[in-house]
């Protein structure tokens, strides 16, 4: 069975999220728009389900000092 691969797969319609939500292009999608969209159902639900998973996969940046 072929590991990995599932997120390639699941980000294939690049900025149909940021459509949705009329986010202009360089601006980050609003934390509190993606929790409401991410309670509803449909298309829209699962891309903003699946942005805050990404978002906490990501991790945190580390400060230089």
């Amino acid at each position: 069975m072929k590991k990995g691969g599932w997120i390639k797969k699941a980000t294939k319609n690049k900025g149909a999220l940021r459509k949705a939500t009329d986010t202009p292009k360089g601006k980050k999608i609003p934390k509190s728009t993606l929790n409401k969209l991410a309670k509803g159902k449909g298309k829209n639900a699962k891309r903003a389900r699946l942005a805050l998973t990404l978002e906490k996969m990501r991790g945190k940046k580390k400060k230089k000092a």
